[in-house]
Order: C-alpha cells, then sequence, then structure tokens
C-alpha cells in the first residue's frame, strides 16, 4: 500500500495584538492578547491526528506564554521564527530587521531547546536583503513566498516557483545556502489554499488544492493562526474580512484537513528530502 502524500501544516504563532489589522485599528480592546490560549487545544488536536507541523513563533508570544511554546516542541513539532514582535521587516532600519531576526531565534532556542532554523516574515513581507540577513542571523531555511496572484493592497505577484528550492532560484543574487519552501496555492487560480482564503472559501476548496498539488508531486504547504480559533473581540477598524469563520468553524475545518488522505510533516523534513540546502549531521533536535 503506497504512503499518503506529505503535507505541511504551518502554524504563525501570534496574537490578535499582534495582527497589522489590530495595530492599524482605530478601536482598542482592554486585552487584545487572543489567540495564545487556543494552543493547547491545536497541540491536542493535531496530536489526536497523529500530525506533526511546523510552528513559526513571534518571540513576545513565546516571552508571555513560555510553557505553552515548550509544550508545543515537546509534541515532536518544529519551532521556527517569526520575529520578535510581528512588524513588517520593510518598514524597519538594517539593524532593527537583523535584531527581530536574530533575537527571536537565540530566544526561542532557550525556552525550547531545539535549534531554530527556519523563518517566515510577518505578512510575506521580505526586502532585497532577506536571504543574505537570514544567513547572517543563523538561519537554513525561509517560508516566506508566497507564489500567488497579485492581491490589490495585499501581497502577491512577485513569485512563481510552487515547489522547494533554494533562494538564488527565486531571487537573483541570494544566498544559495538558505532553502524556501514556498506557502501553497491553488492550480490555475492562484490563490493561497489558508488563511483568510480558507475561511473565505470554504474548506473543500482547501483540500481540493493539496490533492491538486499533491498529484503534481507538491506537498501543500499551510498556514493557520491561533487567533483565527478563537471568538475573537469587535474592534472598531478591524476590517470585517477578519471576522469571517473565526472561532468554531475553524476548528471544524481544521479536523477536516487533518482527517484527509495526506502525512502531516514538519517543514524542514521536506526541504531536507527534496533540496541539497542541509548539510549532513545540521539537522534541528525534533
Amino acid at each position: 500500500m503506497a504512503s499518503p502524500p506529505r503535507a505541511v501544516l504551518t502554524i504563525d504563532a501570534e496574537s490578535f495584538a499582534h495582527t497589522p489589522a489590530y495595530r492599524t485599528a482605530g478601536g482598542t480592546v482592554a486585552d487584545p492578547d487572543v489567540g495564545p490560549e487556543q494552543i493547547d487545544r491545536l497541540v491536542e488536536t493535531m496530536a489526536e491526528y497523529d500530525a506533526r507541523g511546523t510552528w513559526f513563533v513571534v518571540g513576545e508570544l513565546a516571552r508571555d506564554h513560555p510553557d505553552r511554546i515548550e509544550e508545543v516542541a515537546a509534541n515532536g513539532h518544529e519551532i521556527g521564527s517569526h520575529t520578535v514582535t510581528h512588524r513588517h521587516l520593510t518598514d524597519l532600519a538594517a539593524d532593527t530587521r537583523q535584531a527581530e531576526l536574530r533575537d527571536s531565534r537565540e530566544s526561542l532556542e532557550t525556552i525550547t531547546g531545539q535549534s531554530v532554523t527556519g523563518f517566515r516574515a510577518p505578512s510575506f513581507d521580505i526586502g532585497a536583503d532577506h536571504f543574505e540577513m537570514l544567513a547572517e542571523t543563523g538561519y537554513q531555511y525561509d517560508s516566506s513566498t508566497v507564489p500567488c496572484r497579485s492581491i490589490p493592497g495585499w501581497y502577491g505577484g512577485e513569485w512563481s516557483i510552487q515547489r522547494p528550492t533554494t533562494a538564488d532560484t527565486i531571487q537573483s543574487g541570494a544566498n544559495a545556502s538558505i532553502g524556501e519552501l514556498p506557502v501553497a496555492v491553488m492550480p490555475g487560480l492562484r490563490l493561497p489554499l489558508t488563511g483568510t482564503w480558507l475561511r473565505f472559501f470554504g474548506v473543500r476548496y482547501t483540500i481540493a488544492g493539496m490533492r491538486w498539488l499533491a498529484r503534481r508531486g507538491i506537498a501543500p504547504v499551510l498556514y493557520v493562526h491561533p487567533w483565527e480559533f478563537a471568538d475573537l473581540p469587535r474592534v472598531e477598524g478591524v476590517p470585517r474580512r477578519v471576522y469571517v469563520r473565526t472561532g468554531a468553524w475553524m476548528w471544524r475545518a481544521l479536523e477536516r484537513i487533518l482527517e484527509a488522505d495526506f502525512e502531516f510533516v514538519t517543514a524542514r523534513s521536506v526541504l531536507e528530502s527534496e533540496t541539497d540546502t542541509f548539510e549532513p549531521g545540521a539537522a534541528p533536535d525534533n
């Protein structure tokens, strides 16, 4: 019997307070630290389906909830970095960007005891020196490219490669020692399979895209956020799209995805098997 195709479920571990939608809104709530309380159930749910994943963790969340992030790592998940503060990197000076990358990796390694080799930029926002800076601050791979169509006022249109590769393949002159794992998009339509798009288009859309990619030999890379599983507080100025199908609907959707005929593995394991980026013996302790 053939093994099921692989898929990567990544969790961008940030709170509602870290989202650009909340930070730029006119209104506020007394406690916007919504999302971390969902981490325990996410770990339990993934364990029920024998699923492993990669968690790209914001350093501030790890600082405030170290026990939860320790538990994620203890359950066999890979820990990656999502910066310290979840600010858009291209809004920051070079030395601040470097500190965001370096300090987040070091703090996550201290909390978890794992090597942290993977990175994802907030809102997939990266600059021309991104891959060079990743190499300088101790990373081995990135997952910040989305090969989707241009979405006005959002992102997209910059990338086209959908398979694991090295940074120099997608950006001329980039550091070839850095691997790149693109986020999954629907073939043809070229919109992401998860994040807001899962909530907009429904779980059948996501699973159909996963199967379509698998038939092409591509391991789909999905992403969700803990705050999407919470009952979000209503805040003046936060776009309505942020609230679409959050909470209970997302829990049902996640279980449907985990029930699909896929083996859910870490981001690093896919890159290790499909690129020559990593040297023997350099794997983290997970």
